[in-house]
């Protein structure tokens, strides 16, 4: 039994354990750090992307900004000779308009000496002059010398030109609004 006792008196050591080698914390941090330059790497190249795609987008904004303006000008430059020849045609008709009421009014002259008298005669007579040269004065007048001559008279008497562009506006409103009623 001397034996037996010895071998259960003795008592093994436990198995030292050795410290496990450090490489996975070391393997994570170059893991870790390899992320980061990536992810910080793709988020250079989309800001470079982002910067790009608003400079090409501000330099598009800018060539249609242009192709507007140009096309406006254009626009703008057909509206105005339009309007030009339209105001030469319309002040054309409205002399041949008083040079032709002015040539009626002389016509009937005679007439009206015989039914009312001859003072009424000649004041028919003296408007038909008047309508003729007031004609005269509208051919010579370029569309221009027209436009300054009614803001002249605009400015002289404000009262009066709200007055004539009042019944002008009543005249016009019951001349298209009569076939409604």
């Amino acid at each position: 039994m001397a034996t037996t006792k010895s071998a259960t008196t003795t008592k093994k050591k436990p198995a030292t354990k050795k410290p496990a080698a450090k490489k996975a914390p070391a393997a994570k941090k170059d893991a870790t750090a390899e992320a980061k330059t990536r992810f910080n790497a793709a988020l250079d190249e989309a800001k470079a992307g982002a910067a790009a795609l608003k400079e090409e987008a501000s330099n598009r904004a800018v060539a249609y900004r242009e192709q507007a303006k140009d096309k406006s000008d254009d626009l703008a430059g057909e509206t105005k000779a339009r309007a030009s020849e339209l105001a030469v045609e319309a002040k054309a008709k409205t002399s041949d308009g008083i040079a032709s009421l002015g040539k009626v009014v002389s016509e009937n002259a005679s007439m009206i000496d015989e039914k009312f008298g001859e003072k009424y005669g000649d004041y028919a007579r003296s408007a038909s002059r008047t309508l003729q040269e007031t004609a005269t004065k509208l051919d010579n007048k370029s569309v221009e010398e027209l436009g300054e001559d009614a803001r002249e008279a605009v400015r002289k008497s404000p009262g009066m030109a709200i007055g004539i562009a009042a019944v002008v506006g009543f005249m016009f409103a019951r001349l298209f609004s009569g076939g409604r009623n």
